[in-house]
């Protein structure tokens, strides 16, 4: 029982001393850090920034390990590539906090959808006409759709009459991005967008 307290006490000891490798993940493989760096020089930017010249990569990865850092090939393209020492861990983490924020930030507009029917009722073509200016005032597109069924297929302007007198109500708030068109053989589509 001694024997293996003792020799688990010389690999933690041993183990304290060497600087844990961090991997690049297979997300971003196309970074190059420490030993998966495979050209003969680099131009090396030390920890504070400083421009370093170009060095041999034994060096820069020597300078890294006694940073306690790793080496991160930052500009792979470049005649010699670039490569910085820093805290690969720490930049990673920083790098997906500002896609995070960056994605925040970011506005996805919405296309709400309406459909009709060319010989609707006065009172459902106020209804979806009220519901299309809520869509547009929440900063959402709204597509309408005029579906045709049977005969109407053949006569297209009842549905362009039911377009047009939706597009006059909406017109004071919103903007058509799309003009009528056909999509497939059965229905008439147009856009509108906040103005």
């Amino acid at each position: 029982m001694e024997a293996l307290s003792i020799k688990y006490l010389q690999i933690n000891n041993s183990e304290t001393h060497i600087k844990p490798k961090v991997k690049a993940d297979s997300k971003s493989s196309s970074t190059h850090i420490n030993e998966e760096i495979k050209v003969p020089q680099v131009r090396l930017i030390g920890a504070d920034g400083s421009q370093l010249g170009v060095v041999p990569v034994k060096y820069a990865l020597k300078l890294a390990d006694e940073a306690g850092v790793d080496l991160v090939e930052i500009a792979p393209t470049a005649k010699p590539p670039v490569c910085r020492v820093m805290d690969y861990g720490k930049y990673r983490y920083e790098m997906s906090r500002k896609e995070k924020d960056a994605r925040k930030k970011q506005h996805q507009v919405q296309i709400k959808g309406i459909r009709l029917t060319p010989n609707i009722d006065d009172h459902d073509f106020d209804f979806k006409l009220e519901a299309a200016k809520k869509f547009i005032a929440e900063g959402s597109k709204v597509k309408l759709m005029v579906v045709m069924k049977g005969r109407l297929v053949s006569n297209k302007e009842f549905a362009m009459s039911v377009l047009n007198r939706f597009s006059e109500g909406l017109a004071e708030i919103a903007k058509v991005e799309s003009a009528p068109k056909m999509e497939g053989t059965r229905n008439m589509v147009m856009i509108f967008q906040k103005k």
